[in-house]
């Protein structure tokens, strides 16, 4: 059956904010030019978009021509204003956005291990409410937060899980308090830097990718024909509890001691670098295990220990990359968290490597792009989303 006008003009709608999201202010004519639509649905379009605050004249083209200069459309930034939250067990990282995603205001806060549940709580709620009054933004559309551990795909709420701050399950609960109209979402970090990669990061060029988070905890995101795959329980990519060889015994259900994380995790790091002899200066912006691989990378052309290190690292993170990749040949892995984000092109060459060696299956292994930002950012991209697409909705729907 043919579109009724009414649907037909709410999707000429959708394509030309797409657009202005996508290409940034543009004249009625080229919005002709890349939809396809005739001049006076152009205008028609123009008007409608106009009227209900979505767009506005942002200024004119710069085209030497006759007549007066071409009016530039783009979208109402302020239309409304987005937050995301990186939260970790240590602290939590809030930013906020207008609806293009510009960032207007962002900051960090510790929060220390013996604080108590309420007082974290309190502290991370009002970091959020400091930085969007900074932005100009009191009251957020849309928040996304990222933060470890399972998320319920029944509920989309964040799983009890041991070895995780009790804080963390309260928080999503206290920001909607604390901002009642704001739509709030959570989504695992691992997950959300994945997202982030494939749209502006390592993976952009790649539907199908794995990325395999490396730092104090163990976890794989899967990207699968340009799609996140969470899992039936919200699981996917728990690769920390895969048995492997060279552990002392095999994970449980409750603990993941005795799998891939006891070969990989940051504590099994910095063991694996005083077992080779290698040692480098601890650093106060990043964990021990993170400033040993970036020292080891630094002196691995110089020095016995250091190289020793990286290909010891190297086998046993390899050993989890080759599971994933014998199930799911994803054509493609990348390296993040802050342990593959300290090892780089070095860690990631030789991880890419072994891997050749021990798969028939050809993959590339490449290391994040967007650095420790990438949860941030995919928290970002996931609130933009769900904002813009309440916003650009037809009406009624």
């Amino acid at each position: 059956m043919p579109a009724s006008p009414s649907t037909a003009r709410a999707i000429n709608d959708r394509l030309a904010l797409r657009l202005l999201q996508q290409e940034g202010p543009l004249t009625a004519g080229q919005l002709k030019q890349l939809t396809g639509l005739s001049r006076p649905t152009v205008a028609d379009l123009v008007e409608r978009l106009t009227a209900s605050g979505l767009v506005e004249v942002v200024g004119e083209s710069g085209e030497q021509r006759r007549g007066p200069n071409a009016k530039l459309y783009g979208i109402v930034a302020d239309r409304a204003y987005l937050a995301a939250l990186d939260v970790r067990t240590e602290g939590v990282s809030v930013l906020v956005s207008d609806l293009l995603g510009r960032v207007l205001a962002e900051a960090s806060a510790p929060i220390g291990g013996g604080t108590g549940t309420g007082p974290a709580v309190e502290q991370a709620v009002g970091l959020v409410e400091r930085v969007a009054k900074e932005a100009g933004a009191d009251r957020p559309h849309t928040v996304g937060i990222g933060a470890p551990g399972l998320i319920d795909p029944a509920s989309g709420e964040l799983r009890d899980s041991s070895g995780l701050p009790a804080w963390h399950r309260r928080l999503v609960a206290a920001v909607q308090e604390r901002f009642p109209e704001a739509r709030v979402s959570v989504e695992n970090e691992t997950n959300l830097a994945a997202l982030a990669e494939q749209r502006e990061g390592a993976a952009r060029d790649r539907d199908t990718f794995v990325l395999l988070w490396l730092g104090l905890g163990i976890g794989a995101a899967v990207v699968l024909d340009g799609t996140l795959r969470r899992g039936a329980s919200g699981g996917a990519g728990e690769i920390g509890f895969l048995p492997v060889p060279g552990t002392a015994g095999l994970p449980s259900a409750t603990d993941c001691d005795g799998g891939f994380h006891s070969l990989a995790g940051a504590s099994a790091v910095v063991a694996l670098a005083a077992a080779h002899g290698f040692a480098a200066p601890a650093a106060a912006d990043e964990p021990q295990a993170a400033a040993l691989v970036r020292g080891a990378v630094r002196a691995a052309d110089r020095e016995p220990a250091a190289a020793r290190f990286l290909d010891a690292l190297a086998e046993r993170v390899s050993l989890g990359a080759a599971a994933v990749v014998s199930v799911l040949d994803p054509g493609c892995v990348v390296l993040a968290g802050e342990v593959g984000r300290a090892g780089g092109d070095a860690l990631a060459a030789r991880v890419r490597g072994r891997l050749a060696r021990m798969s028939p299956l050809p993959t590339d292994v490449r290391p994040g792009a967007l650095g420790g930002g990438a949860v941030l950012r995919g928290a970002l991209l996931t609130a933009r989303d769900r904002a813009q697409d309440e916003l650009f909705a037809p009406p009624g729907r």
